[in-house]
Protein backbone atom coordinates (compact mmCIF):
# COMPACT_ATOMS: atom_id res chain seq x y z
CA UNK A 1 0.00 0.00 0.00
CA UNK A 2 2.78 2.43 0.91
CA UNK A 3 4.36 2.01 -2.54
CA UNK A 4 1.28 3.62 -4.14
CA UNK A 5 1.47 6.72 -1.90
CA UNK A 6 3.68 9.78 -2.10
CA UNK A 7 4.78 9.45 1.53
CA UNK A 8 4.75 7.00 4.46
CA UNK A 9 4.51 7.79 8.18
CA UNK A 10 5.49 4.91 10.44
CA UNK A 11 3.80 4.04 13.73
CA UNK A 12 6.65 5.51 15.77
CA UNK A 13 5.39 8.98 14.75
CA UNK A 14 2.22 8.61 16.81
CA UNK A 15 1.15 11.08 19.48
CA UNK A 16 -1.42 11.37 22.28
CA UNK A 17 -3.90 14.23 22.34
CA UNK A 18 -4.30 17.18 19.97
CA UNK A 19 -1.87 20.07 20.09
CA UNK A 20 -1.34 22.66 17.36
CA UNK A 21 2.25 23.04 18.59
CA UNK A 22 3.20 19.46 17.64
CA UNK A 23 5.99 19.33 15.06
CA UNK A 24 4.70 17.93 11.75
CA UNK A 25 5.87 14.44 10.81
CA UNK A 26 5.87 15.53 7.15
CA UNK A 27 4.81 18.44 4.94
CA UNK A 28 2.90 17.71 1.75
CA UNK A 29 1.32 19.60 -1.14
CA UNK A 30 -2.41 19.33 -1.92
CA UNK A 31 -3.04 16.35 -4.15
CA UNK A 32 -0.43 14.13 -2.52
CA UNK A 33 -1.18 10.87 -0.71
CA UNK A 34 0.17 9.41 2.52
CA UNK A 35 0.35 5.88 3.93
CA UNK A 36 -0.03 5.79 7.72
CA UNK A 37 0.90 2.98 10.09
CA UNK A 38 -1.38 3.09 13.14
CA UNK A 39 -1.17 1.73 16.67
CA UNK A 40 -4.22 0.05 18.22
CA UNK A 41 -6.46 2.09 20.52
CA UNK A 42 -4.78 0.73 23.65
CA UNK A 43 -1.50 2.26 22.53
CA UNK A 44 0.12 -1.19 22.42
CA UNK A 45 -0.99 -2.12 25.93
CA UNK A 46 -3.12 -4.99 24.58
CA UNK A 47 -1.91 -7.71 22.22
CA UNK A 48 -3.10 -11.06 20.82
CA UNK A 49 -1.71 -12.62 24.01
CA UNK A 50 -3.47 -10.32 26.48
CA UNK A 51 -5.77 -11.38 29.29
CA UNK A 52 -8.63 -9.62 31.03
CA UNK A 53 -6.16 -8.52 33.73
CA UNK A 54 -4.51 -6.27 31.14
CA UNK A 55 -7.84 -4.44 30.63
CA UNK A 56 -8.07 -3.65 34.32
CA UNK A 57 -4.55 -2.20 34.23
CA UNK A 58 -4.94 0.04 31.17
CA UNK A 59 -3.18 3.40 31.42
CA UNK A 60 -5.64 5.91 29.93
CA UNK A 61 -2.82 8.37 29.27
CA UNK A 62 -1.69 6.01 26.50
CA UNK A 63 -5.00 5.26 24.76
CA UNK A 64 -6.07 6.38 21.28
CA UNK A 65 -2.70 7.34 19.81
CA UNK A 66 -2.85 8.88 16.33
CA UNK A 67 -0.19 8.94 13.63
CA UNK A 68 0.98 12.30 12.28
CA UNK A 69 0.58 15.19 12.12
CA UNK A 70 0.68 16.06 8.43
CA UNK A 71 1.17 19.70 7.46
CA UNK A 72 -0.66 20.50 4.21
CA UNK A 73 0.86 23.44 2.36
CA UNK A 74 -1.62 26.28 1.84
CA UNK A 75 -4.19 25.11 4.41
CA UNK A 76 -5.54 28.08 6.34
CA UNK A 77 -8.28 28.64 8.94
CA UNK A 78 -11.66 28.66 7.20
CA UNK A 79 -10.58 26.10 4.60
CA UNK A 80 -11.75 22.49 4.51
CA UNK A 81 -9.28 19.62 4.26
CA UNK A 82 -10.70 17.00 1.91
CA UNK A 83 -9.43 13.55 2.88
CA UNK A 84 -10.12 10.70 0.48
CA UNK A 85 -9.60 7.34 2.17
CA UNK A 86 -7.96 5.19 -0.47
CA UNK A 87 -7.33 1.85 1.23
CA UNK A 88 -6.90 -0.03 4.50
CA UNK A 89 -4.33 -2.72 5.28
CA UNK A 90 -5.75 -4.75 8.21
CA UNK A 91 -3.52 -6.61 10.65
CA UNK A 92 -5.67 -9.73 11.21
CA UNK A 93 -6.14 -9.28 14.96
CA UNK A 94 -8.09 -7.04 17.27
CA UNK A 95 -9.77 -6.71 20.64
CA UNK A 96 -13.06 -5.62 22.17
CA UNK A 97 -13.25 -4.83 25.86
CA UNK A 98 -15.63 -3.77 28.55
CA UNK A 99 -13.57 -1.16 30.39
CA UNK A 100 -14.81 -0.35 33.91
CA UNK A 101 -16.37 3.11 34.08
CA UNK A 102 -16.66 3.42 30.30
CA UNK A 103 -19.57 2.78 27.93
CA UNK A 104 -23.31 3.37 27.76
CA UNK A 105 -24.13 0.78 30.46
CA UNK A 106 -21.03 1.26 32.62
CA UNK A 107 -23.11 1.15 35.80
CA UNK A 108 -24.44 -2.30 34.88
CA UNK A 109 -21.09 -3.79 33.85
CA UNK A 110 -18.47 -2.75 36.43
CA UNK A 111 -16.07 -5.64 35.79
CA UNK A 112 -13.52 -5.78 32.93
CA UNK A 113 -14.06 -8.18 30.04
CA UNK A 114 -12.03 -8.91 26.92
CA UNK A 115 -12.62 -10.63 23.59
CA UNK A 116 -9.63 -11.19 21.30
CA UNK A 117 -10.37 -11.43 17.59
CA UNK A 118 -8.50 -13.23 14.82
CA UNK A 119 -9.61 -12.59 11.24
CA UNK A 120 -8.40 -13.09 7.68
CA UNK A 121 -6.88 -9.76 6.66
CA UNK A 122 -7.06 -10.72 2.98
CA UNK A 123 -10.63 -11.92 2.55
CA UNK A 124 -12.09 -10.02 5.53
CA UNK A 125 -14.45 -12.95 6.08
CA UNK A 126 -16.79 -12.50 9.05
CA UNK A 127 -14.95 -12.89 12.35
CA UNK A 128 -16.05 -15.59 14.79
CA UNK A 129 -17.63 -14.67 18.12
CA UNK A 130 -18.86 -17.03 20.82
CA UNK A 131 -21.01 -20.03 20.01
CA UNK A 132 -21.95 -19.54 16.36
CA UNK A 133 -21.60 -15.80 15.96
CA UNK A 134 -20.01 -14.31 12.81
CA UNK A 135 -19.46 -10.54 12.62
CA UNK A 136 -19.10 -8.88 9.18
CA UNK A 137 -16.01 -6.71 8.92
CA UNK A 138 -15.71 -3.16 7.63
CA UNK A 139 -12.37 -1.42 8.33
CA UNK A 140 -12.56 2.28 9.12
CA UNK A 141 -10.89 5.11 11.06
CA UNK A 142 -12.29 5.70 14.53
CA UNK A 143 -10.19 8.81 15.13
CA UNK A 144 -9.39 11.14 12.25
CA UNK A 145 -9.02 14.89 12.37
CA UNK A 146 -6.96 18.05 12.37
CA UNK A 147 -5.54 20.21 15.16
CA UNK A 148 -7.90 22.55 17.01
CA UNK A 149 -7.18 26.25 17.43
CA UNK A 150 -7.13 26.00 21.23
CA UNK A 151 -3.61 26.26 22.59
CA UNK A 152 -2.00 23.42 24.52
CA UNK A 153 -2.66 19.72 24.77
CA UNK A 154 -6.31 18.76 24.22
CA UNK A 155 -7.83 15.39 25.11
CA UNK A 156 -8.25 13.00 22.21
CA UNK A 157 -11.20 11.15 23.78
CA UNK A 158 -14.12 13.45 22.87
CA UNK A 159 -14.88 14.26 19.22
CA UNK A 160 -14.57 17.90 18.21
CA UNK A 161 -15.58 20.40 15.54
CA UNK A 162 -12.36 19.46 13.72
CA UNK A 163 -13.13 15.73 13.79
CA UNK A 164 -11.17 13.47 16.09
CA UNK A 165 -12.71 10.50 17.87
CA UNK A 166 -15.92 10.45 15.84
CA UNK A 167 -16.18 6.64 15.60
CA UNK A 168 -18.28 6.93 12.44
CA UNK A 169 -18.10 3.50 10.85
CA UNK A 170 -18.72 4.84 7.36
CA UNK A 171 -15.43 6.79 7.32
CA UNK A 172 -14.15 3.80 5.36
CA UNK A 173 -12.44 3.04 2.05
CA UNK A 174 -13.68 5.33 -0.71
CA UNK A 175 -15.22 7.89 1.64
CA UNK A 176 -14.43 11.57 1.11
CA UNK A 177 -14.21 13.38 4.45
CA UNK A 178 -14.20 17.17 4.78
CA UNK A 179 -12.66 18.62 7.96
CA UNK A 180 -12.81 22.27 9.09
CA UNK A 181 -9.30 23.74 9.24
CA UNK A 182 -8.53 25.90 12.29
CA UNK A 183 -4.73 26.25 12.12
CA UNK A 184 -2.16 26.78 9.36
CA UNK A 185 -1.27 23.51 7.66
CA UNK A 186 -4.30 21.73 9.16
CA UNK A 187 -2.03 19.26 11.06
CA UNK A 188 -3.89 16.04 10.21
CA UNK A 189 -3.56 12.81 12.20
CA UNK A 190 -5.32 9.43 12.13
CA UNK A 191 -5.60 6.32 14.29
CA UNK A 192 -7.98 4.21 16.40
CA UNK A 193 -8.66 1.95 13.41
CA UNK A 194 -11.48 -0.58 13.70
CA UNK A 195 -12.24 -3.82 11.86
CA UNK A 196 -15.97 -3.45 12.65
CA UNK A 197 -18.32 -1.40 14.79
CA UNK A 198 -22.02 -0.86 15.23
CA UNK A 199 -23.39 2.68 15.13
CA UNK A 200 -23.17 3.93 18.70
CA UNK A 201 -20.21 1.75 19.83
CA UNK A 202 -22.31 1.13 22.93
CA UNK A 203 -19.77 -0.60 25.19
CA UNK A 204 -17.10 1.96 24.29
CA UNK A 205 -14.92 -0.25 22.10
CA UNK A 206 -15.24 -1.75 18.63
CA UNK A 207 -13.01 -4.41 17.06
CA UNK A 208 -9.94 -2.34 17.87
CA UNK A 209 -7.36 -3.37 15.28
CA UNK A 210 -4.12 -1.72 14.13
CA UNK A 211 -4.03 -1.09 10.36
CA UNK A 212 -2.35 0.74 7.58
CA UNK A 213 -4.36 3.64 6.14
CA UNK A 214 -3.81 5.33 2.79
CA UNK A 215 -5.31 8.77 2.18
CA UNK A 216 -5.14 11.58 -0.38
CA UNK A 217 -5.37 15.25 0.67
CA UNK A 218 -6.89 18.25 -1.11
CA UNK A 219 -8.02 21.71 -0.05
CA UNK A 220 -11.35 23.45 -0.45
CA UNK A 221 -10.52 27.10 0.09
CA UNK A 222 -12.75 29.08 2.47
CA UNK A 223 -15.35 26.32 2.70
CA UNK A 224 -16.26 27.59 6.18
CA UNK A 225 -17.63 24.28 7.43
CA UNK A 226 -19.24 24.29 10.86
CA UNK A 227 -18.57 20.57 11.41
CA UNK A 228 -17.12 17.61 9.49
CA UNK A 229 -19.11 16.07 6.68
CA UNK A 230 -18.46 13.08 4.43
CA UNK A 231 -19.61 11.39 1.25
CA UNK A 232 -19.73 7.58 1.00
CA UNK A 233 -18.97 5.75 -2.25
CA UNK A 234 -22.06 3.52 -2.09
CA UNK A 235 -24.43 1.64 0.26
CA UNK A 236 -23.29 1.43 3.86
CA UNK A 237 -25.22 -1.53 5.32
CA UNK A 238 -25.60 -4.05 2.51
CA UNK A 239 -23.22 -6.52 4.16
CA UNK A 240 -25.36 -6.40 7.34
CA UNK A 241 -28.96 -6.38 6.12
CA UNK A 242 -29.14 -9.52 3.96
CA UNK A 243 -31.21 -11.42 6.54
CA UNK A 244 -32.93 -8.54 8.30
CA UNK A 245 -32.66 -7.33 11.87
CA UNK A 246 -33.88 -7.96 15.37
CA UNK A 247 -34.90 -4.58 16.83
CA UNK A 248 -35.42 -3.51 20.42
CA UNK A 249 -36.60 -0.06 21.47
CA UNK A 250 -36.57 2.43 24.30
CA UNK A 251 -39.38 5.00 24.52
CA UNK A 252 -39.55 8.05 26.75
CA UNK A 253 -38.70 11.75 27.11
CA UNK A 254 -34.91 11.28 27.37
CA UNK A 255 -32.80 10.00 24.45
CA UNK A 256 -30.03 8.63 26.67
CA UNK A 257 -32.50 6.70 28.82
CA UNK A 258 -34.13 5.39 25.65
CA UNK A 259 -30.77 4.29 24.25
CA UNK A 260 -29.94 2.42 27.45
CA UNK A 261 -33.33 0.67 27.38
CA UNK A 262 -32.93 -0.34 23.74
CA UNK A 263 -29.48 -1.83 24.39
CA UNK A 264 -30.66 -3.54 27.55
CA UNK A 265 -33.52 -5.13 25.67
CA UNK A 266 -31.16 -6.53 23.04
CA UNK A 267 -28.82 -7.90 25.69
CA UNK A 268 -31.77 -9.78 27.20
CA UNK A 269 -32.76 -11.12 23.78
CA UNK A 270 -29.24 -12.31 22.89
CA UNK A 271 -28.54 -13.93 26.23
CA UNK A 272 -31.85 -15.79 26.20
CA UNK A 273 -31.63 -16.92 22.58
CA UNK A 274 -27.93 -17.59 21.99
CA UNK A 275 -26.48 -18.53 25.36
CA UNK A 276 -24.16 -15.53 25.66
CA UNK A 277 -23.33 -14.00 28.99
CA UNK A 278 -24.67 -10.48 29.49
CA UNK A 279 -21.27 -8.83 29.02
CA UNK A 280 -20.59 -10.93 25.90
CA UNK A 281 -23.91 -9.73 24.45
CA UNK A 282 -23.09 -6.13 25.40
CA UNK A 283 -19.72 -6.26 23.59
CA UNK A 284 -21.33 -7.94 20.57
CA UNK A 285 -23.89 -5.13 20.34
CA UNK A 286 -21.01 -2.65 20.32
CA UNK A 287 -19.36 -4.22 17.27
CA UNK A 288 -22.41 -5.32 15.27
CA UNK A 289 -25.64 -3.48 16.23
CA UNK A 290 -26.78 -0.01 15.16
CA UNK A 291 -28.31 2.45 17.61
CA UNK A 292 -30.75 4.79 15.85
CA UNK A 293 -33.08 7.62 16.71
CA UNK A 294 -36.31 6.40 15.15
CA UNK A 295 -38.52 9.34 16.16
CA UNK A 296 -37.78 12.69 17.79
CA UNK A 297 -40.87 14.79 16.96
CA UNK A 298 -43.83 13.25 18.78
CA UNK A 299 -43.33 14.94 22.12
CA UNK A 300 -43.06 14.28 24.93
CA UNK A 301 -41.67 10.82 24.08
CA UNK A 302 -38.94 9.83 21.62
CA UNK A 303 -38.09 6.39 20.20
CA UNK A 304 -34.57 4.95 20.16
CA UNK A 305 -34.03 1.59 18.43
CA UNK A 306 -31.19 -0.92 18.40
CA UNK A 307 -30.89 -2.90 15.15
CA UNK A 308 -29.05 -6.21 15.47
CA UNK A 309 -28.28 -7.98 12.13
CA UNK A 310 -29.74 -11.47 12.07
CA UNK A 311 -26.97 -12.78 9.82
CA UNK A 312 -24.56 -12.76 12.78
CA UNK A 313 -26.20 -15.96 14.01
CA UNK A 314 -28.06 -17.25 10.91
Amino acid sequence: MSSSCSHTIHRDRSHHGWNNAFRPAITIAPGESVAFETVDASGGQLSPDSSVADVANLDFEKVNPVTGPVYVDGAEPGDALKVTLLAFEPSGWGWTANIPGFGLLADQFPEPALHLWSYDEGSLAPALYGPGGRVPLKPFCGTIGVAPAEAGLQSIVPPRRVGGNMDSRDVAAGTELYLPVEVAGALFSVGDTHAAQGDGEVCGTAIESPMGVAARFELVKQAKLDFPRFTTPGPVSRHFDEKGYEVTTGIGPDLMTGARAAVGGMIDLLTGRHGLSAVEAYMLCSVAADLRISEIVDQPNWVVSLYFPRLVFD
